[in-house]
């Protein structure tokens, strides 16, 4: 199975790189990760105008992959634990089914794009940084996959 996740913003620092890629290297083959970062349109016009094309340039991606499980990352969505998230790569990578976690620009998630999802998941109520949330998400499937594998990591 693979967890695809589609980010708004390029050009991230090198700990966010790393970090990300610490996690990527750890994962077995049956549920693996990788990151497409999509350009952030220039900083022109007003809010909802940045938000409506970023959305364009998400659809755009996920038009690539018609079948994927796709969940929003959201401040409002639903809030999952360890072994929730562990159930829901489980049962997609029972399905092989591939899973895209899209992660907004600065301003959000377009919020018709965020329906448009199976599903809408907060990492918390807590606004994040989109680096560390990057890191974030790899190490929660990273501990996901030790969790459904048996790894010590997850304790």
């Amino acid at each position: 199975m693979l967890v695809r996740v589609l980010a708004m913003g390029t050009k991230m620092p090198n700990w966010v790189d790393a970090g990300v890629e610490e996690y990527r290297r750890r994962l077995s083959g049956d549920i693996r990760i990788e990151f497409e970062e999509i350009p952030l349109p220039k900083r022109r016009g007003d809010t909802a105008t940045l938000i409506a094309e970023e959305a364009v340039a998400i659809r755009k991606r996920l038009q690539k992959y018609p079948a994927i499980h796709t969940v929003a990352l959201e401040v409002l969505g639903k809030q999952i634990d360890t072994p929730q998230l562990a159930k829901k790569l489980q049962t997609l990578r029972d399905q092989s089914q591939d899973m895209a976690l899209l992660i907004g620009g600065p301003d959000g998630l377009d919020a018709q794009l965020s329906m448009q999802c199976h599903e809408q998941w907060s990492l918390s109520t807590l606004t994040l940084p989109h680096p560390l949330v990057r890191i974030l998400v790899a190490e929660q499937i990273y501990r996901g996959w030790s969790l459904l594998s048996g790894h010590p990591y997850h304790r």
